[in-house]
């Protein structure tokens, strides 16, 4: 590109994007695009891994044939690969930056099935916010994240990196990533792109393995993945990832249907689509395309803009355009995506790393919020009354192989997260237990696979001289996440049989989980006196495992995914639709079986023989050291029509002698309906902090248009009749009332 070019854009954005007017953002695009090649165009619509031979990088940017960079993280290398690309490539075009930032940059936040657990829309999206300002700051502006694909079934690693099973909790919390890694503005040099992955129905991959088939219903895309999506286009997310998994026979990065009629006609979505990495290339094991060159045509056309790391569109697109197998009128609608984005981030006016006195990396208030965050997000299953400990604590036993495991707990995807800057609990407990207390360190069991028991003897021992026993067990870091799918959920390595040399001394024992899923945890549950699952915690997870154990904090998350007792119950899900045949919650005992009894159903209802219909812990689950009622729900209009909403009254109090937080959660079910329905669903919920004895009236909304549907006809929208109305404080019991929706 001439230099002449080069000024006259950039003054061009200089006096347009502070407004960042659409039709502005576009007379921009289109000033480009009218002075671009077709090799420029299709460079536009490449994006490569960064960590490869930085010489043959900066070869292919003076060809104009990088369009984005990922996994890049040094300031002064993005700079000098940015200055190659304004100053020596055809089109001048700036290289927008991109890495898998999925729960923190430097600061490692929980994962996000971890930050689920807190409810906290609000916390989340001012950690997001944090996870902006740290990555900007080296020069990264797109963010693979959030991950919002609904998951059932833990034995997927990647459930992680999602918001778990309910598909409007995920929305919300989905849509407050986006809302911090975006702030006010794109065009602000402190906000980077977020994208929303993975569309569509990757999380119902057949039997938890990864990268595998789907087959999930357009009724059950409509009701229960596609949500979560739907509520990112609103919230105004810049770009979305397409999935690996193929669905009813059709990959979903060449699945024109998903990109372009869902995505683009429905939804009105008009930013930019990116393969997740490969996937463009991946149709051809899955089957629908026989080289590289037919799955570009495929993906183009069906919506897919930027190829991430096949090369299937820089080597084959020239080629297809001029055999007049795909258009220009694709390929330029493709572009237009592209550079929409890049204005509106300001990289044309402002394309190297933003200059700062003082760095946000691990900064006070960055690590400040990401611990706050952390102790929302840990769920308590468990307290006989041994937490939060006490004064008359005067010597404790620490042990287990997350106990210092700063690499570990900082969970999957955590790429660029640091084991020196990672606080770990015994860490923690050394620098901040009372004066007076003796800390007894036993490193029993290297990591969680480890299947030694040589230290077991020496480990009783030590416990005998204890007054109470702190267990951290759970799952290494490469043990959830991509690719990491498990069959076994148990506990790995002796850390059970760990746990039970520690219960036969007799002396209280407090178990604190970190992992990437629910783990089947029954039996540890009953050797245990207390349970705290922290997911894994990431930066923080030392510190906020420490305010929690001795009382600082309360614990006030709550289960953001169904617990199952075994294996064999997965998918369990608490939103479960009505079937002909309900269990009744009794069932799963085969000692109730007699020996050569005649042939019988057994009730009539949808169980196992061996194992009880219900869930070892449901959606919606967790303790606080204090305790709550709820009390006097009324709906304020029990009659309702499709412009309303439900506006729902509680009274919540605190019952107990310290301060606490609640998650008061409402949920709607209604028994009949042009389809089968669920028996209940989350439509609201807040969390309310109280003193002490406090009582206060909590008021919950539930707008009618919510309650919408894929109907018999398979359109969207609701249904007269009536409702059910359940408020509690799990998913399972709380205080009903009733209301009906009229046309």
């Amino acid at each position: 590109m001439k230099k002449y070019l080069i000024t006259f854009l950039l003054a061009f954005c200089l006096a347009f994007i502070p407004s960042a007017a659409h039709q502005e953002v576009d007379n921009i695009v289109e000033e480009i695009m009218s002075r671009m090649s077709l090799d420029d165009k299709i460079g536009q619509l490449h994006q490569i891994d960064g960590r490869t031979d930085l010489t043959k990088v900066c070869d292919m940017i003076r060809k104009g044939q990088v369009s984005s960079i990922m996994n890049i993280v040094d300031a002064s290398v993005i700079d000098s690969l940015q200055r190659i690309a304004v100053e020596e490539s055809p089109s001048g075009i700036p290289i927008l930056f991109a890495r898998d930032i999925v729960h923190g940059f430097k600061t490692i936040l929980p994962i996000p099935l971890g930050q689920a657990a807190s409810f906290d829309d609000a916390l989340i999206c001012s950690a997001a916010r944090n996870t902006a300002l740290e990555a900007t700051e080296i020069g990264i502006k797109w963010a693979f994240a959030p991950m919002m694909d609904i998951a059932r079934d833990p034995r997927w690693g990647r459930i992680a990196e999602g918001f778990g099973e309910d598909p409007y909790l995920a929305s919300r919390l989905a849509v407050s990533v986006v809302k911090g890694y975006q702030g006010d503005s794109l065009s602000d040099e402190l906000s980077m792109a977020a994208c929303a992955k993975h569309f569509a129905g990757y999380g119902a991959a057949e039997g938890g393995r990864d990268y595998n088939t789907t087959y999930v219903p357009v009724r059950s895309l409509y009701d229960t993945y596609f949500p979560p999506f739907k509520a990112c286009v609103e919230a105004g997310v810049a770009s979305f990832m397409s999935s690996f998994n193929d669905n009813d026979g059709v990959p979903a990065t060449g699945n024109r249907w998903l990109l372009t009629e869902v995505l683009r006609d429905e939804w009105g979505f008009t930013g930019m689509v990116v393969s997740d990495w490969g996937s463009v290339g991946g149709l051809i094991p899955h089957g629908v395309a026989k080289d590289k060159k037919e799955a570009a045509k495929i993906c183009l056309e069906a919506g897919c803009d930027m190829d991430m790391m096949s090369y299937s569109y820089l080597n084959n697109l020239k080629e297809l355009i001029a055999e007049g197998d795909v258009s220009m009128y694709v390929v330029d609608e493709a572009v237009r995506r592209v550079l929409r984005l890049k204005v509106r981030l300001g990289l044309l006016e402002k394309p190297y790393t933003r200059k700062t006195s003082e760095s946000v990396i691990y900064s006070e208030n960055v690590l400040e919020t990401a611990c706050r965050l952390t102790e929302e997000s840990s769920v308590l299953l468990k307290n006989d009354g041994i937490l939060p400990l006490g004064e008359d604590i005067k010597t404790v036993l620490v042990t287990g192989p997350m106990a210092d495991a700063a690499y570990d707990q900082m969970g999957t995807w955590a790429l660029d997260g640091d084991k020196a800057h990672t606080l770990t609990p015994v860490e923690a407990i050394r620098k901040n237990l009372p004066s007076g207390v003796k800390l007894i360190y036993v490193n029993s069991l290297d990591y969680p696979r480890d299947k030694s028991t040589d230290d077991f003897k020496a480990l009783k021992k030590a416990a005998r001289k204890a007054d109470v026993l702190i267990a951290f067990v759970g799952e290494e870091q490469m043990m959830s996440g991509e690719a990491h799918s498990l069959s076994d959920l148990h506990l790995q390595g002796q850390q059970s049989e760990m746990l039970e040399a520690l219960a036969s001394t007799g002396k209280p024992l407090v178990t604190v989980f970190m992992a990437g899923r629910p783990l089947v945890i029954a039996s540890e549950m009953e050797l245990s006196d207390a349970v705290l699952y922290m997911w894994h915690p990431g930066t923080m997870g030392g510190q906020a495992a420490y305010n929690l154990l001795w009382g600082k904090a309360n614990p006030s998350g709550k289960l953001p995914v169904t617990f199952p007792r075994n294996e064999g119950q997965i998918p369990i899900y608490y939103n479960h639709k009505h079937t002909s045949h309900i269990a009744k919650g009794t069932e799963g005992n085969l000692d109730n079986v007699p020996r050569e009894m005649p042939q019988s159903v057994m009730g009539h209802t949808s169980s196992y023989l061996d194992v009880a219909p219900t869930p070892l812990l449901p959606f919606g689950f967790g303790l606080s050291y204090t305790t709550f009622e709820l009390s006097n729900l009324r709906v304020e209009t029990p009659e309702v029509r499709a412009s309303d909403s439900v506006v729902v009254y509680v009274d919540v109090k605190n019952t107990g002698d310290r301060q606490g937080c609640e998650v008061v959660q409402a949920y709607t079910g209604r028994k009949s309906a042009s389809t089968t329905r669920p028996m209940k669903e989350l439509k609201a919920y807040e969390r309310v902090s109280l003193e002490a004895g406090e009582c206060r009236t909590v008021r919950l909304e539930i707008p009618v248009e919510s309650l919408a549907f894929c109907r018999k006809d398979l359109s969207w929208g609701t249904e007269p009749g009536n409702y059910v109305l359940t408020v509690g404080t799990s998913s399972e019991g709380g205080l009903v009332s009733y209301f009906k929706l009229n046309y």
